[in-house]
């Protein structure tokens, strides 16, 4: 499963034919597919945001550039100022219903969540090393780091950005606290042997 970056026909090949596996994929709305097999003979293309789909309905295309069938379904959702927006997916698996492959692609978001996570809060992708042994101790740290925060927010009932901003607002209190203490301490310095300080000018 994978968003339109990867969209890419080797990688739909190599999913395909190599492996041998089933993959479910976001369009851009520019990819043309026939309908049939005779449209692509006759190189008879159409932008896939052109076609007449109804949201979560499922055709069988012929993506060009592609010698297989794939499944295409028009997903429409809600953005947050009320505007709705189209997402294309294509699939290899042509006995997935039109929800089935809306609701699997879905779980993509999941492994977005991850990466996001890994890079903005253990710093997995702030690593000073140069070699590859010790940027393999980089990750595996990063991982192990990743895991205790994702128990410490299954504790405390939130996520990673919240229980980090929660640690940095603890911090910077308890630093803020430690200065106060240090300013309020006016120790007592005295002339040495009671001796008095002479007066300089």
């Amino acid at each position: 499963v994978w968003d339109t970056w990867f969209a890419a026909k080797e990688n739909f090949e190599f999913v395909h034919y190599e492996l041998g596996k089933h993959f479910i994929s976001a369009l851009k709305s520019n990819r043309k597919a026939a309908l049939t097999m005779e449209d692509k003979l006759e190189g008879k293309f159409h932008r896939v945001d052109g076609l007449e789909l109804q949201a979560g309905q499922a055709i069988t295309v012929y993506l060009k550039g592609l010698d297989f069938q794939v499944q295409l379904v028009k997903q429409v959702f809600i953005n947050q100022d009320g505007s709705t927006g189209d997402l294309y997916l294509v699939t290899n698996d042509l006995e997935l219903s039109g929800p089935a492959i809306c609701t699997t692609y879905g779980t993509r978001w999941g492994v977005e969540v991850f990466h996001k996570s890994l890079k903005q809060n253990v710093g997995l992708e702030k690593s000073p090393t140069k070699h590859e042994t010790s940027q393999c101790n980089h990750v595996f740290a990063a991982m192990i780091a990743w895991t205790k925060l994702e128990l410490l927010s299954a504790k405390e009932q939130t996520n990673h950005f919240a229980l980090k901003t929660k640690i940095y607002v603890n911090a910077l209190r308890a630093a803020f606290q430690e200065v106060q203490r240090l300013k309020a301490y006016v120790p007592a310095i005295g002339p040495p042997n009671g001796l008095a300080t002479p007066l300089l000018g």
